[in-house]
């Protein structure tokens, strides 16, 4: 670990070889991840409110263009809570340099904490602020680690009467954390033994169901682990292992995957990265409503406000809820493939293990879309950037508490939106069906078709090899999750019908092909090519996505194509003569809910080797629990039963190799430290 001057340094010199590649190269192999670790422990004579006090500390790391927040627990029932709580903040190379700029002007003092105190109240009022605390970076400069106690302080804009003396005090600990990432050939042996964990018979045995096991907490483990197998492509195999071994061990299907294991957090954190954008255009626009238009909703006759009508702040309700309920089960077609492909995986497990029920394939997977995604997103919109804070008017806050309730799709959704129970069950499935089956192979096992889009558009003629006008009409175009067919208008028998898993590519279609705007290509089998000009440019865009959408996971989708039109005996892109030549240009085969993260695989290998070395001592505690298991098959020791072990000896295989490969990486840790303690000097570089 560096000293501030050196280190900054050495940043200053790390950002000019990026700017300027003449710059030498020697500085290539340096790279820094940088967290600012806050953990909060715990409060004192915090204030009661109402006669209670349900205390709860929001933290942020503030900064220039810089402003992230996290939530602690609420503590039920206590003025002095015990929260004892750690929350990261990754400092990216953007706000490094900045950091650096601000160093060098002795500026630093503008990088601070801000511990918010709140005591969460289910009164109409909303939260009540308790204090907050503000905490510069400057002193960090001095030492690694700081931790003391603090008077809170009024909020600028808050109860000015109020003495600092009356709100109680907050102890904090705050860590600076420096982590040197080696080059990518240090990591292979744990890199690898990680990637293979899918692979692995009992998962249980595998490394990453390891680390798993180790961790204080799942979502420690669960972060690193996400972020590896997504940059590699290797989620999809890996969540399905441990989630099949999970419901092998449920005996209730009541109970699957209600509670917080490793399956869990690893389904979560994967909904997190990548269905943001899926969150953006499915509710952003009706939160952005309920937070500015201020309809009453209150429906309990005890906190009518005076002038207030039950019956009509039911129908608001009433009228939200249907929104709600309306643009989550038509969003199906927007959520992000690598979620689709975990729900199937989902499904088909429980449905296999559970062969007596017949609704746990939709129990397993609306556990998760609604109640760990949809749910937490409308109570806390702040948290998934549907907001920019959290809602702070008493209407807002009362409505999204409103509707987290109401929008499980449950009973009470039936009942507030006044509909036949089981028409909304069956719109609640063919949403569940859709998003568990639209980009699988098993599109026909879906009970009825499902309309996903319809309108008109120009279409040319297949199989001409010449251009004229005279080959383009106007047809109507309607696609299901089953089948893309075109009639001559609405209601009319289909002309031409092209089944979802025969569509090999969608993609767009230059404009010097036809000298026409707004052209896109849907690709299908014996190179047959269907040339359709939308009515505009966000059209097409939108039947692109759609149709790469339920296709994508078509087995013998292409992988590159032509992007203009053959006419005239050849290629218009490649000069090509033969038209069942091969395509000159990768496919796209993208769409904004997909998921397109900047994930350095080394760097989460690296947190991956801190937290087994950190773990060392339950790792060869595991260990022991394997020999124990392995030559005595009897009662399991209470100090070793909290351990999964499946299997003893390929468990003990892989713990050996962990062990193995995390003391490799720490002699490396430790000699690079030596070698930098020996050269780093005043006035070197």
């Amino acid at each position: 670990i560096l000293s501030a001057d050196s280190y900054f340094m050495k940043l200053k010199l790390l950002y000019l070889h990026n700017k300027n590649p003449l710059i030498s190269s020697h500085f290539i192999d340096l790279f820094v991840c940088i967290f600012f670790s806050s953990r909060v422990l715990e409060c004192q004579g915090l204030p009661i409110v109402n006669g209670q006090c349900d205390p709860y500390a929001t933290v942020t790391l503030a900064g220039p263009s810089r402003s992230e927040a996290k939530k602690t627990k609420v503590k039920k029932k206590t003025n002095n809570p015990h929260f004892d709580e750690v929350f990261y903040f990754e400092v990216g190379w953007d706000y490094l340099f900045l950091i650096f700029i601000y160093y060098e002007s002795f500026k630093i003092i503008c990088f601070y904490y801000r511990v918010d105190l709140w005591n969460a109240s289910n009164l109409k009022f909303g939260d009540e602020f308790l204090g907050e605390l503000r905490l510069p970076l400057k002193f960090l400069r001095q030492s690694s680690s700081y931790e003391a106690w603090y008077f809170l302080q009024p909020r600028d804009n808050g109860n000015k009467s109020l003495k600092p003396d009356d709100l109680g005090s907050l102890r904090l600990n705050v860590v600076y954390t420096e982590d040197h990432v080696f080059s990518s050939d240090y990591y292979s042996p744990l890199r690898d033994l990680l990637l293979k964990s899918a692979d692995v018979e009992p998962v249980s045995a595998s490394a990453a169901h390891i680390l798993g096991e180790v961790c204080r907490e799942k979502q420690e483990a669960a972060i690193p682990l996400v972020r590896l197998f997504l940059h590699y492509g290797r989620i999809v195999p890996f969540i399905s292992a441990i989630a099949n071994a999970e419901v092998k061990r449920t005996q209730d299907p009541n109970t699957i995957f209600r509670g917080n294991s490793l399956t869990s957090k690893c389904i979560d954190e994967t909904m997190k990265l990548a269905g943001m954008h899926y969150l953006q255009v499915t509710l952003k626009p009706i939160i952005d409503e309920i937070c500015q238009v201020h309809k009453p909703c209150e429906i309990d006759p005890v906190k009518l406000k005076d002038g207030e009508n039950l019956e009509n702040n039911r129908e608001n309700l009433r009228q939200y809820v249907d929104r709600i309920f309306t643009v989550i089960t038509k969003s199906g077609v927007s959520c992000p493939t690598v979620m689709c492909d975990i729900f199937f995986s989902l499904r088909e497990s429980a449905a296999k293990r559970f062969q007596g029920d017949l609704d746990v394939r939709y129990t397993a997977v609306s556990s998760f879309i609604f109640l760990r995604f949809f749910a937490p997103a409308i109570l806390s919109p702040n948290l998934f950037q549907l907001t920019p804070h959290h809602p702070v008017s008493n209407v807002s806050e009362k409505y999204i508490c409103k509707f987290k309730d109401l929008c499980m799709l449950n009973d009470c959704l039936c009942e507030e939106l006044g509909r036949c129970g089981r028409n909304s069950a069956i719109v609640e499935k063919m949403f569940l069906d859709l998003i568990s089956s639209s980009g699988r192979r098993d599109h026909k096992s879906i009970e009825q078709p499902i309309l996903l889009k319809e309108g008109f558009m120009i279409k040319r003629a297949q199989g001409r090899k010449r251009f004229g006008m005279k080959n383009f009409k106007k047809r109507w175009f309607r696609l299901t999750n089953h089948e893309f067919t075109y009639q001559k208008s609405k209601g009319d028998h289909p002309l031409c019908s092209i089944p979802i898993e025969n569509i090999l590519a969608v993609e767009r279609l230059e404009e010097e092909s036809f000298k026409m705007k707004n052209m896109f290509q849907v690709i299908q089998p014996e190179r047959r090519v269907l040339y359709i000009q939308a009515n505009n440019c966000v059209e097409a865009k939108d039947w692109i996505d759609i149709l790469t959408k339920v296709s994508q996971c078509n087995k013998k989708r292409l992988t590159v194509y032509h992007p203009s039109a053959y006419l005239n005996g050849h290629w218009l892109c490649c000069k090509a003569t033969a038209d069942n030549t091969p395509g000159c240009t990768p496919c796209t085969g993208g769409l904004p809910a997909n998921i397109q993260l900047d994930i350095d695989g080394d760097r989460e290998t690296e947190r991956i080797y801190s937290l087994f070395n950190l773990y060392m001592p339950k790792l060869e505690k595991m260990q022991e629990a394997c020999g124990s298991k392995s030559v005595y098959d009897g009662p399991e020791e209470e100090e070793y039963s909290t351990f999964i072990i499946d299997d003893p000896k390929e468990t003990y295989k892989t713990l050996k190799l962990i062990i193995e490969g995390v003391g490799t990486l720490e002699q490396e840790h430790a000699q690079y430290k030596r070698d930098k303690f020996k050269k780093t000097k005043y006035g070197s570089q």
